[in-house]
């Protein structure tokens, strides 16, 4: 199975009628490995900050997690697996693997649960699989 069919028959799938707005599979070093169409255009230091927080639970929480230039306000998430943001009606999910972090971006109608459910089942797959 390529990456992409990851993304796109996975984590953009149809979940109760509602679908991430965006997502991506991208390696620890900020390298994409597959992504939707509209997945926003990241900058090295916000993978770089996403991977701090990763080693370093809650260095995010005073600044925010920026992604695209957007800000999410961190909100709960699993010290060294999940880091969850919020913006407005939407928000972000991030699970990291052995060797990438998966994203995945929502917004209203999808609940944050809902992408948390999606992101992190497939982080958990991956995991399992030693990605």
């Amino acid at each position: 199975m390529s990456w992409q069919s990851y993304i796109d028959d996975h984590l953009m799938a149809d979940i109760e009628g509602n679908h991430l707005t965006s997502a991506a599979i991208i390696g620890h070093d900020g390298s994409v490995w597959a992504q939707s169409a509209n997945f926003p255009q990241f900058k090295p230091d916000e993978i770089t900050g996403i991977m701090n927080d990763f080693e370093n639970p809650g260095s995010l929480a005073p600044t925010g997690l920026y992604l695209g230039g957007t800000k999410y306000m961190v909100i709960q998430g699993e010290a060294g697996a999940v880091i969850r943001g919020k913006k407005g009606p939407g928000g972000v999910t991030v699970k990291k693997t052995t060797q990438a972090l998966i994203i995945g971006i929502y917004d209203e109608p999808m609940t944050p649960g809902q992408c948390n459910m999606v992101v992190e089942k497939i982080g958990d797959y991956l995991v399992d699989q030693g990605l």
